[in-house]
């Protein structure tokens, strides 16, 4: 029975958001009934943290495939690499950071997100300066999001 209560306690773990209730930013997918909510965009030790959830309330399955730049680095093939911030003040994009193996510094091995389920991800970035308040994010397949503001 203890057995039991541990794997179902497991699995409900596994599906519940780990992420705040309240998004910070929302934008919609290309694909019909696909979302994507910014749950923190906030910057830390010279680096972004960006942790997102993408809703797929579609009759089928999300392909993340679709959010991987696998053009540098095709290890980081199911991967969240094609993320990017825009800084328009400052004339800058900031590309998610590798480790000196040449990965992402991002969610990887990502699967397909289900019909009417979520998944959460998450990315690093090169911090902007100090006077930036609010950055853009793109995340391909979904509408671009500006003046999402970056915390400290």
């Amino acid at each position: 029975m203890r057995a039991m209560i541990v794997a179902l306690a497991g699995v409900f773990w596994a599906a519940a958001p780990a992420l705040a209730a309240e998004p910070i930013a929302t934008t919609d997918g290309e694909a019909p009934d696909t979302s994507l909510d910014i749950h923190e965009l906030k910057v830390s030790n010279g680096t972004v943290m960006l942790k997102f959830t993408v809703k797929n309330d579609s009759a089928g399955e999300f392909n993340p495939d679709t959010m991987d730049d696998n053009t540098v680095a095709k290890a980081d093939y199911h991967s969240v690499s094609g993320v990017y911030l825009i800084d328009p003040a400052n004339k800058k994009k900031y590309l998610v950071v590798y480790d000196t193996d040449g990965h992402c510094i991002c969610s990887r091995d990502s699967h397909n997100v289900a019909s009417k389920t979520s998944s959460n991800y998450w990315a690093r970035f090169p911090a902007p300066p100090d006077g930036v308040t609010k950055i853009g994010i793109v995340v391909p397949h979904f509408v671009p999001m500006d003046d999402v503001p970056l915390s400290r």
